[in-house]
């Protein structure tokens, strides 16, 4: 079981987006750890759009989940990698439509590249399965 929390807003600033400042992963419970998840189908395409790649990456990290069980509300932290500070706002609309009002720690960051040129974002994610 995962506890999540946000320190009173004199402490800390509330969080300025759908995320958690904190969370508390209850022992006993297993971790799954995700490598990067990108914007490529099985098939192996990758669409040309930010919009797509960020749609296909959650498909992709669900789909990781669910081989153990899991959901979208099981995920404890995430890492989003895009490589275009403009990718913000439809990264964080796919997200949204992935995991609706689950609020697990985010870390948010623009990077110069991922391994390939056609690739736009990257997610990892840790899940806990009780």
């Amino acid at each position: 079981m995962t506890e999540f929390f946000n320190p009173k807003p004199s402490d800390v600033r509330a969080p300025g987006g759908p995320y958690s400042h904190g969370a508390i992963v209850k022992a006993g419970t297993d971790l799954i750890y995700t490598a990067g998840q990108v914007g490529e189908r099985p098939d192996g395409s990758v669409p040309s759009t930010i919009e797509e790649q960020a749609d296909v990456a959650y498909t992709n990290l669900l789909a990781i989940l669910k081989s153990q069980g899991l959901g979208a509300k099981d995920i404890v932290t995430l890492k989003v990698f895009v490589t275009d500070r403009a990718y913000r706002e439809p990264s964080s609309a796919a997200r949204a439509k992935h995991l609706g009002d689950h609020r697990p720690t985010s870390t948010f960051l623009i990077v110069q590249g991922l391994a390939h040129h056609s690739l736009m974002i990257e997610i990892e994610a840790v899940a806990a399965r009780p």
